[in-house]
């Protein structure tokens, strides 16, 4: 059954990453389209979190099934955040300021979770924005932030469903819930202050110094 159970949700994989690629090639993709899938994503392993909680019934396996599940809606949301951010700068395109979400509650909520970094990101956002090759320090961006982005990528639903897998397999779904919870969560952790050092260098590099004249100015 463990193997059965691999094998679907392969398939679901599969079919997830389809979907935005076909909302993105006919032009309907939209803020309510990504909601929807990230919020089916979160009810597909929901789903699972409560299907593995009922096999043992126990209260300490649905408190784990609870806090592995809230722990995964905050990584995963994260991540999303960072990879939407990553392949945006890398374009050039730098945001003015963090962006205030809209459309209704749950949108507004998906949204804000997703970019609760973009306040924190804001300095590199700046920096971005006033270089006089935009295109070209994204791309430097992109070879130094590639790195915490592949390792975050551990977040993705492919290494959820193997772990899954394997803890059911060896017959003890608990295995996976601390696996969420306590591994990975270190690397969503490690991950953003990764990323955001790596911002911070750039910020430092590219700010012109200011003249000894300005300085005494300010200083005065």
């Amino acid at each position: 059954m463990a193997l059965v159970g691999l094998a679907l949700s392969i398939g679901w994989l599969i079919a997830d990453g389809l979907d935005g690629m076909v909302a993105r090639a006919t032009k309907t993709a939209s803020p309510l389209g990504r909601m929807l899938d990230g919020l089916c994503d979160h009810g597909v392993f929901a789903l699972i979190y409560i299907s593995l909680a009922l096999t043992i019934d126990t209260p300490e396996a649905w408190i784990l099934a609870v806090a592995a599940g809230a722990a995964h809606a905050v990584q995963s949301n994260m991540y999303e955040g960072e990879r939407s951010r990553f392949h945006r700068r890398i374009r050039g395109v730098a945001l003015d300021a963090p962006p205030v979400p809209t459309g209704n509650a749950l949108v507004r909520f998906y949204d804000g979770v997703a970019g609760s970094i973009d306040r924190i990101a804001m300095p590199f956002e700046h920096t971005l924005g006033q270089a006089s090759d935009p295109v070209a320090l994204g791309q430097s961006y992109a070879a130094r932030a590639v790195a915490p982005l592949r390792f975050m990528a551990l977040l993705t639903a492919n290494v959820r469903v193997w772990a899954i897998f394997v803890a059911c397999f060896a017959g003890n779904p608990r295995i996976f819930w601390w696996f969420e919870i306590v591994p990975l969560t270190l690397v969503a952790i490690v991950g953003l202050v990764w990323h955001r050092r790596v911002e911070r260098a750039f910020v430092r590099n590219t700010t012109p110094p200011r003249s000894k004249t300005a300085s005494r100015m300010h200083l005065s």
